[in-house]
Parts: C-alpha cells; structure tokens; sequence
C-alpha cells in the first residue's frame, strides 16, 4: 500500500502519531503564529518562555484538528485510494490510539493557553471547537477551504495575544493579520482539492473544485491568493514593519506565482511541488523578513 507524502518512513508509535497528523506540514502556519509574536514584541518584552508556550500550544492544536479530522473521515479515507494508506484507514493505529492522542493534545494546549494569560486561556476552548469542526465542512459547504484558512489564520492573533495579553492598537491588525491566512491557506487548499474531485463528487462532498469545475476552481485560488498578498501588505502597514518584511512579501509573491504556473486544469503532475514547496516557503520568508526588520 502506497504512503502518502510528505511522511516519516518506519513504524515506531512516534513515527506513526507524526505521520497521523502530517507533521511536516506544520511549517504551513507555524510562522505566521510567529509572526504574531514578533509583531507583538515592538510592545511587549518575548521571554524564552513566551515562546515556547506558543510553540506549544500552536503544535497541541494542530494536532487536535488534524488527529480529529483524520477520526471524522476515517471511513472516507478508507475508501478514497489517495488516501486509504492513511494510519486509521490501514490499522497501524487504532481507534482508541488516535483519541487518547488527541484528548491528552487538547489538554496540553488548554494548560499551554493557561500558562501564557487569562485571555489566551478564556479563548482557547472556543479555538478548539472551532478548528475541530472544520473535519465536517465539506459534507456541508462548498467553502470549506476558508474555514480551514480561517482555522489556520487565528494562529497570527494567538501569538500575538500570547505576549501581550490584550488586544492590538490598531483594532484591525489581528483580523487582517487572521484573513492573510485565512485567503493564502484557503487557495492552497484548493489546490489540493484537486486531487480528490471525483472521489468527491462520487461521494457528494463539497469544494470549490466540486462546484466550479477545476478552471474556474483554480481563477479562484487565483484570487485567494492575491487577496493574501494585499492583507499582507496591509497588515505590514498596520503593524509599522519596514522595508526587509515587504522583501520578504515579495519573494512569497514569486513563490506563489511560480506555483500556479505549476499545474493546469487537467495537469497535476507536478502538484506536490507547488502544494508542498512553495507554501512551505513561503511562509518562512515572510516571517524572516519581518525578524530581519526588527533587528534593524
């Protein structure tokens, strides 16, 4: 049976909990809740602590969605041959295994949220749901891709709300900072919706590849994305960052171009480069340019 990418090879229990959740794919959004944190830190002193509290939490709460969507669409995977050779679906872990992981994660991301401040504590109960229901969107909404973004985009406030405890002066920077995400993993998503369209459509599941058809699917990726750059730059203007983070933003401009030069309507061939490489980038470029600008 075939594994999926972007995974660990071997069957120790750790291995297979890192491949259950897909924990290469944490450097998706792990910076843009870093980026929060730096943002923040022209405010507020970031301790050692701080920061890896974030980490933490960010890495506990990411486990929580994917570990919940992987239990909720078991029996779809299962079914789907991309992805029947995921752990649940092929028994390297059982039922019991993956809910014990994803209860004693939630615990361990509600005491991170305790330990960083009251109001990080007071909203981490509603993150969890939130990001928890995201595994059932798409039996629902054609949308599902900005609920995942969005799941993703509360991590730019989360950091920033970690240091400093309150909210940001202008109002409107964590929305924004929360929309960045929200557009740029809500048209990669999209992209990887394309892998799965006529499993989709033969088990009536919903995406904008579904509904649009994949041309049009991808135009709207397309507008996702540009979206994404515009919050960027406005969120950099909110936030008072300089010349090395607007670098930064152009460098993940390019990177996104090339990845939609990378696949075509009835071309994916060469998907995992673009869903997978660039996006990986593109994150951390963005971060390192608002690092470099404030260390100037």
């Amino acid at each position: 049976m075939r594994r999926e990418g972007q995974t660990f090879a071997g069957e120790s229990l750790l291995v297979r909990y890192a491949n259950f959740v897909k924990l290469p794919h944490t450097i998706f959004a792990l910076p843009f809740a870093l980026l929060g944190v730096v943002v923040a830190s022209y405010g507020a002193a970031v301790t050692g602590r701080t920061l890896g509290l974030v980490v933490l939490a960010f890495t506990c709460a990411r486990f929580v969605a994917l570990g919940f969507n992987r239990i909720a669409d078991r029996a779809l995977d299962a079914r789907n041959p991309r992805t029947r050779a995921r752990e649940l679906p092929s028994g390297r872990l059982t039922l019991a295994q993956a809910w014990v992981a994803v209860v004693l994660a939630a615990a361990l991301f509600l005491w991170a949220a305790w330990a960083l401040n009251p109001v990080c504590f007071a909203l981490a109960p509603v993150a969890l749901v939130f990001i928890s229901g995201y595994s059932y969107a798409k039996r629902f909404t054609h949308w599902s891709h900005l609920w995942l973004g969005l799941a993703d985009g509360i991590a730019t406030p989360a950091g920033y709300l970690a240091v400093t405890g309150r909210w940001s002066e202008p109002w409107w920077l964590l929305p924004l900072g929360a929309l960045v995400v929200t557009f740029w993993v809500g048209g990669f998503d999209v992209f990887y919706a394309l892998q799965d369209e006529d499993f989709d459509r033969a088990e009536r599941l919903k995406s904008l590849v579904v509904r649009l058809g994949q041309g049009p699917a991808m135009l709207a990726a397309k507008l996702l994305h540009g979206l994404a750059l515009v919050a960027l730059v406005l969120f950099g203007l909110g936030a008072g960052l300089g010349i090395a983070y607007y670098a930064g933003v152009a460098i993940g401009a390019v990177l996104i171009a090339y990845e939609h030069r990378l696949v075509k309507p009835g071309d994916l061939s060469r998907l995992n480069a673009a869903f997978f490489t660039a996006n990986g980038i593109v994150s951390v470029v963005v971060l390192l340019g608002a690092l470099v600008d404030r260390m100037l």
